[in-house]
């Protein structure tokens, strides 16, 4: 057990237990526990938020003709991510990376009768192969380059001294650079980073409640934490520190654009937040690209809550309209759901970052990590990423605009849908308020340095309690908070709700009444009246043609000369031999038969037959039947006999 203490005072431990789990070759492997301010946090945001979904799915899956698999695979989900959580070294990490993977390909294919749930769960699972080499690599690479260091060692998982190696400067930049971008392909792919990220929107194929773990609290934080508990691994491979990009803050930056637009198009509610879920991933990688640790731990800390709000409010508004299609199916909802409604809106505030909610608190601290903002008089942190900076504040308007058009589509206007919808019952709208308030409330425990609102000792108190200060972790500068920057960005989430909020509650509510019916979009929009328009909106809906390159080009690509080889390999190689190998039994075979058979087994029976026969034929000949000539022959022979005997006596 390590125990250390930050600049503040407050304790900052590392309690490290360690078996051993099996050795081979010499090589001792290990398996333990690392609890230290991140695992604890991890531990109550999974916890907490499993414990809501499970109550939530009791509701929820009532009825379902597999209700025990889906709780058995989703408590799975849990415990795979706990142990992720907690884990010691690579290896361990690596094995529950691999089970919370076939946990989420079970869940998100529940309803695996259906084509395209199942499409989906396959296109999750192979997505996420692709990056899972990238792991299984970058931990080799890791274990031996720490071996090298160690005194009569011959490999290392163990994240401490991993870490350590590597803050310390004992592991090359080269060998740290390679396993970093072989370790950022398994973020990519976990996390849903551009251009991996395809198969998370496909992924709401499954349940709710399994949409509202995997996006909260599960699967695609794994990337962002693995990332947080290898930081000394990422923070000297990629030269964060005093740089201006690099590719883990590129990743990030250019993810939350790339989400951000695509969450604009969406017609399904799910997949709105799917794409605001890897929007708001890629604020946490880039907050990490750049040296913000503790603002990305803090965001993924306020994101679970507010995002399990809205997917859990988003099922619950589909448990009632029975469909996610907002333009079709939805509208008006607020009459008949007013607490799915008022925790939606609690959930979006805090996801576009308005103040107070704990979005702001969160969003703004990564934009000040950036250091970008120095140029409005701040202090740089680890570096000057003024690119991420503009990248994030263009992402906040986006977000504040496209879930203005998720309220209006789900919640105003008039009811499109069909049947009479009505508010869900308690063991889905209790979860639904805790959510809410944690929305509300989380983000003040993290309240800016010089927050004069609060005494000194409550502020900045989430990152003094999670943010290690042991050895294993780097040295990273903070960034100080800027007043005017809070400004600015909220200014921008502000123009961004602006915008929309006149589209939709005023041009397109003003263009319903005119029509009497309840519209979605203006019919004379700037699809119909641009070009440019319409040529970008056809990108999005297409998603950036990302599937079709990867099925309908690479996918081709690949597969067709595969095809083409594996036949052709087939035909000359391996049904010739199979001829040959045919061809030649036949004539041993046939040599068989016709010289060993037919002339050496056969003649020697037959030869054995016919001696036999003869033999009998002349014996035959001395059996005449005469009782006299046999009485003379007897006397004759006896006659020999005793002949002989005198003869030798």
């Amino acid at each position: 057990e390590h125990g250390e203490h930050g600049e503040h005072g407050e304790p900052s431990l590392a309690v490290v237990n360690t078996a051993t789990w099996f050795v081979t070759g010499g090589v001792e492997f290990s398996v333990g526990t690392l609890v230290d301010g991140p695992a604890v946090m991890m531990l109550f945001v999974v916890t907490l938020v499993s414990l809501l979904v499970h109550i939530y799915s009791t509701d929820y899956v009532a009825g379902d003709r597999r209700f025990t698999h889906f709780f058995a695979f989703l408590s799975l989900f849990s415990a795979s991510m706990l142990l992720l959580v907690i884990s010691e070294n690579t290896l361990q990490l690596l094995v529950s990376w691999e089970l919370v993977g076939l946990c989420s390909f079970a869940l998100i294919g529940h309803w695996w009768e259906e084509k395209d749930n199942s499409n989906a769960a396959l296109k999750a699972f192979l997505t996420n192969r692709v990056g899972d080499m990238g792991l299984l690599i970058g931990v080799t690479i890791l274990f031996f380059a720490s071996g090298e260091m160690i005194p009569d060692s011959f490999g290392s998982f163990s994240i401490a001294t991993t870490n350590t190696l590597a803050s310390s400067g004992l592991l090359s930049h080269s060998t740290l650079l390679i396993a970093a971008c072989c370790l950022m392909a398994a973020v990519m792919s976990k996390s849903g980073q551009f251009f991996l990220h395809t198969w998370l929107p496909d992924a709401m194929a499954g349940p709710t409640p399994v949409s509202a773990l995997i996006h909260a609290a599960t699967m695609v934080v794994a990337g962002v934490f693995m990332i947080a508990r290898l930081y000394g691994v990422f923070f000297e491979g990629f030269s964060i520190g005093g740089s201006s990009i690099n590719l883990m803050a590129l990743v990030g930056g250019f993810t939350t654009l790339v989400g951000a637009c695509l969450a604009f198009v969406q017609r399904d509610i799910k997949k709105v937040l799917a794409y605001s879920t890897i929007s708001q991933l890629g604020y946490m990688v880039m907050a990490l690209g750049v040296g913000a640790w503790t603002a990305a731990m803090f965001h993924l800390f306020t994101h679970a809550f507010f995002k399990a709000c809205l997917f859990l409010g988003s099922g619950s508004v589909a448990h009632s309209v029975h469909s996610f299609d907002m333009k079709s199916d939805m509208g008006g909802l607020r009459k008949v759901m007013p607490q799915t409604y008022r925790t939606f809106i609690i959930g979006s505030i805090a996801l576009a970052g308005l103040p107070p909610f704990a979005g702001f608190w969160s969003k703004d601290e990564i934009l000040v990590g950036t250091g970008g903002w120095g140029i409005m008089g701040g202090t740089n942190g680890n570096g000057s990423y003024t690119f991420m900076l503009v990248m994030g504040m263009i992402t906040a308007a986006l977000t504040a605009a496209y879930m203005t058009r998720c309220v209006y589509l789900t919640f105003f206007g008039e009811f499109r849908g069909h049947g009479n919808p009505h508010e869900s019952g308690p063991r889905i709208t209790i979860p639904l308020w805790i959510l809410a308030v944690l929305a509300v409330f989380a983000g003040f425990l993290n309240l800016p340095k010089g927050f004069q609102l609060v005494p000194e000792s409550l502020q900045e108190r989430f990152g003094h309690y999670v943010e290690p200060v042991a050895g294993y972790f780097p040295k990273i500068s903070h960034a100080t908070p800027s007043w005017s920057l809070a400004i600015i960005s909220t200014i921008i989430v502000v123009a961004g709700i602006s915008l929309a909020w006149n589209y939709y509650f005023v041009k397109v509510e003003k263009a319903s009444k005119e029509s009497g019916q309840s519209l979605t979009e203006l019919p004379d929009g700037l699809t119909t009246r641009l070009t440019i328009a319409r040529m970008g909106h056809t990108l999005l809906v297409n998603k950036y043609y990302l599937d079709h390159l990867y099925t309908g080009i690479i996918t081709r690509a690949v597969k067709e000369p595969i095809a083409e080889l594996t036949y052709r390999s087939n035909q000359e190689i391996l049904d010739r031999t199979v001829d040959t190998v045919g061809r030649t039994a036949v004539r041993v075979g046939q040599l068989n038969y016709h010289k060993i058979d037919q002339k050496i087994v056969d003649g020697f029976v037959n030869a054995s037959g016919r001696i036999s026969s003869d033999s009998g034929e002349e014996l035959r000949k001395i059996q005449s039947g005469k009782v006299q000539s046999y009485a003379a022959i007897l006397f004759a022979a006896a006659t020999i006999l005793a002949g002989l005997l005198i003869v030798i006596v």
